[in-house]
């Protein structure tokens, strides 16, 4: 029987201070997985320290957001065959040493989705005030239309299998902020989602997708993304 073959996907947009670290521990860790990197057009020198150092990568010549750049890395892993996929920041706040636990249901045939939870594990920083009541707000309504209990919604570090990255590739994927809207979509398609403990740092370099106005932007759209999955998911339950 084939071995399975898991990807680690790390999306990156001006991440230049960061990935040389990101993909460091990776390679220390020796975990024997395949990493991509998902370049989002970036403005700063992250394509030359990706390019200098070898390092397998898809370029993106127009921002697609974050979305967008995760998405690429699914399809690439459809694409090249791949039967696993590890989700992971390239700002350094994943810690790479949780992988093993976080794939570990995936792999099982526990769960088509592990959530890696910092709420679960081990958080090594205060989220800000507006962070942490937005993922309350979304953690409650998550866990109620899935009639269970969520503690990280907002959770990019996650595994998923073949069949959630065949349910991915479609165009309804958000390329802005995909997280609480999409569990919910994953639970209304059938798909066994498992929260794991995991350890989450502080960024200490660069900008985070959720500063400033962004943060505002984010809960709009976000309460907007859920009220659509679940307005489809009412007219399906119907037909």
């Amino acid at each position: 029987m084939a071995r399975k073959r898991t990807l680690i996907v790390i999306p990156a947009h001006n991440e230049e201070e960061n990935i040389v670290e990101v993909l460091d521990e990776l390679r220390s860790l020796g975990l024997g997985h395949d990493v991509l990197v998902v370049d989002d057009a970036s403005r700063d020198g992250t394509q030359a320290v990706l390019q200098r150092r070898g390092q397998r990568h898809v370029r993106l010549c127009t921002n697609l957001g974050y979305g967008g750049a995760v998405q690429t890395g699914f399809k690439y892993a459809v694409e090249h065959g791949y039967d696993h996929v590890v989700q992971m920041d390239g700002d350094c706040q994943h810690d790479p040493a949780s992988i093993p636990t976080l794939l570990q249901p995936v792999l099982a045939g526990e769960a088509d989705v592990a959530l890696g939870s910092r709420f679960l594990g081990k958080l090594c920083y205060d989220v800000p005030l507006l962070r942490r009541l937005g993922i309350g707000l979304f953690r409650g309504v998550v866990s109620f239309f899935m009639k269970q209990r969520i503690t990280d919604p907002t959770s990019g570090f996650q595994a998923l299998d073949r069949k959630v990255l065949d349910f991915f590739t479609d165009d309804t994927y958000p390329m802005d902020y995909p997280d609480s809207d999409v569990l919910l979509a994953l639970h209304f398609a059938g798909f066994r989602i498992r929260e794991v403990p995991v350890v989450m740092r502080p960024r200490t370099r660069g900008q985070s997708i959720h500063g400033g106005w962004k943060t505002f932007y984010y809960l709009a759209k976000m309460f907007l993304a859920i009220f659509m999955v679940l307005l489809r998911h009412l007219r399906r339950k119907k037909r």
